[in-house]
C-alpha cells in the first residue's frame, strides 16, 4: 500500500488548549491527532485557535500563530507595539504578557533546560528560579522599557526602514520601535527613505554621546547622502569581503562599564541593553572572587570587558589571557586595556588557541561563548586546568545546559546560577553559572 501523499497545512486552523511554555518564544499545544504545534502570540493555559504558518502532515511538529483567543490568561495584556501580532514584526515575542509573566515564563525556560539537558533542579544549581529585570526595567503592564542600544533595521524594495517579519525575509515596515533606546529613535531611521540600502544598523552608546549607523548596501548600491536627526558616524558594509568600513566620523563607539571606557569599533560586540554590562560585570566578579595575583582566563572576550574587571582587580603580579577571533574586536581590547601590563589579547578561536598556549593551569576563567555555546572540546580543556572558579555567561540556556553537564562530567558542579531579563519583551535571556571543582561541594 503507498503511503498517503504529503500535503501541506500551512493555514490550516486548530481550536488548542494550549500548554507549556518552550524555548524560542512559543508555548506547546498538541491538534485532535496528536500533532504538536509551537504556537506564538500566545500564553500557558489559554485556548485559542491557532493557524499553521509552516508544516505539512509528516512533519515532527508545526509552527503556528495564535489568531483568535477564546479563553485568555490572566497574564495577557493588549501588545502595547502596534506591529506586534501574528504575521508582522518577529522582533519581540512577549509583547502580549505582563512584564512579571514574561520573566515567569524564562524562568520556566531556563529550568526546563536545566532538567532534560543537565539533569538539574535549579536547587542543585544553586538558582532561587526568578528572573531579575535590570535596573529601571520593572515597569507596570502596558509599559515598555527602551532598552535596545543596538537596531537592525532591514529595508523594503520601496527604501523603507522596518523590522523582519518572524521566521521571514520579509520586512514589516515602522514608524517607531517601542524597545528601541532613545539614542536610536533620536536619529530618526524610520522617517526618511533609504534607496539602494538593504539594512541600516542604528548604534548608540550608553557610556557616551557617540551614535553610529552601518549602511549595507544592495549589490552595486550607492551610498545615500546621510541626514539623520542627530550627529552620527556611518559606516558602510563592504559588499565583496562583508567587513566595515568608516565612511565618515568615528569607526566605533565609546561604551562604558565597571569605571573603565571601552572602545567597541565597527559594530563590534557589545551588550545591547544599557545596564547589562555593568550587570554582567557585577555578577561574574561576585562569583569569581578574584584575589591578589590569581591568574585567569577571559575566553570569547569580545573587547575586553571582564578581562579589564579582572585585571584591575589581581594586582601586578597577577595575569589575565583573553582569547577572541574578532580581528577588530582584538584590537580594541589591546587598546582598552593597554594600562594594564598583566592583560594579554591573543587572536584567534579559543579551541585553537588555548592548546597553544602551554597554560596547563590557572586560578579563574570565565567564558562568554556565543549562541551555540563553548562545547565539549573546550570544556574538557577547561576543566584540566584546574580553575578554583569559573564563571560562564550565557544568553541561551539550552546551550548553557549542555555545557553544564560536560562540565559535570570533568568533575564540576554548579555553585550559583543567575539569570537576568536584559532582552525585555523577547524570549532572550543571560545566565551567569559560576562553577567549581565539586570536591569543595561535598
Amino acid at each position: 500500500m503507498q503511503n498517503e501523499p504529503t500535503s501541506s497545512l500551512v493555514g490550516e486552523e486548530y481550536e488548542v488548549e494550549v500548554g507549556p511554555v518552550a524555548h524560542g518564544g512559543h508555548c506547546i499545544a498538541r491538534t485532535a491527532e496528536n500533532q504538536v504545534l509551537f504556537v506564538r502570540h500566545t500564553l500557558p493555559g489559554e485556548k485559542v485557535v491557532a493557524k499553521v504558518t509552516d508544516g505539512d502532515t509528516d512533519s515532527r511538529f508545526l509552527r503556528a500563530d495564535a489568531v483568535r483567543i477564546l479563553e485568555p490568561s490572566k497574564d495577557r495584556v493588549e501588545a502595547p507595539c502596534p506591529y506586534a501580532g501574528p504575521g508582522m514584526c518577529g522582533g519581540c515575542d512577549w509583547q502580549h504578557a505582563k512584564p512579571g509573566a514574561q520573566r515567569r515564563l524564562k524562568g520556566e525556560v531556563i529550568a526546563e533546560q536545566l532538567r532534560r539537558l543537565a539533569g538539574l533542579t535549579p536547587e542543585e544549581a544553586g538558582w532561587d528560579g526568578t528572573v531579575m529585570p535590570a535596573d529601571g526595567d520593572k515597569l507596570p503592564p502596558g509599559e515598555v522599557p527602551a532598552w535596545r542600544t543596538r537596531v537592525q533595521y532591514a529595508v523594503d524594495a520601496d527604501g523603507r526602514a522596518g523590522l523582519r517579519k518572524h521566521r521571514s525575509h520579509e520586512v514589516q515596515p515602522i514608524d517607531h520601535c517601542l524597545i528601541a533606546a532613545p539614542g536610536v529613535s533620536e536619529l530618526g531611521v524610520e522617517k526618511r527613505e533609504w534607496p539602494q540600502m538593504s539594512g541600516v544598523e542604528a548604534i548608540t552608546a550608553t557610556g557616551s554621546n557617540d551614535r553610529q549607523v552601518i549602511l549595507t548596501p544592495r549589490p552595486g548600491g550607492r551610498l545615500p547622502l546621510v541626514e539623520l536627526d542627530k550627529p552620527v558616524s556611518v559606516l558602510r558594509v563592504d559588499e565583496k569581503d562583508g567587513g566595515v568600513h568608516r565612511v565618515h566620523g568615528r569607526a566605533f563607539v565609546r561604551e562604558r562599564a565597571d569605571d573603565r571606557t571601552y572602545r567597541v569599533g565597527s559594530g563590534g560586540f557589545w551588550q545591547v541593553h544599557p545596564q547589562a554590562a555593568n550587570t554582567l560585570v557585577r555578577a561574574v566578579m561576585q562569583g569569581l572572587l578574584p584575589r591578589k595575583n590569581d591568574t585567569a582566563l577571559d575566553l570569547y572576550c569580545g573587547v575586553g570587558l571582564f578581562a579589564g574587571a579582572i585585571g584591575q582587580r589581581i594586582g601586578e603580579k597577577g595575569a589575565v589571557l583573553g582569547i577572541e577571533s574578532g580581528k577588530r574586536a582584538v584590537e580594541d581590547a589591546r587598546h582598552n586595556l593597554k594600562d594594564l601590563d598583566r592583560v594579554r589579547i591573543e587572536h584567534g578561536k579559543v579551541d585553537q588557541v588555548l592548546p597553544r598556549t602551554g597554560i596547563t593551569e590557572c586560578d579563574l576563567i570565565v567564558l562568554d561563548p556565543p549562541r551555540a555555546g563553548a562545547g565539549k572540546q573546550v570544556v574538557n580543556h577547561l576543566v584540566s586546568l584546574g580553575a578554583r572558579r569559573i564563571a560562564y555567561v550565557a544568553c541561551d540556556p539550552a546551550a548553557l545546559a549542555r555545557d553544564l553537564a560536560y562540565f559535570a562530567d570533568g568533575g564540576y558542579r554548579v555553585r550559583t546560577l543567575r539569570a537576568f531579563d536584559l532582552f525585555p519583551m523577547t524570549h532572550h535571556v543571560e545566565c551567569v553559572a559560576i562553577l567549581e571543582p565539586a570536591a569543595k561541594g561535598i
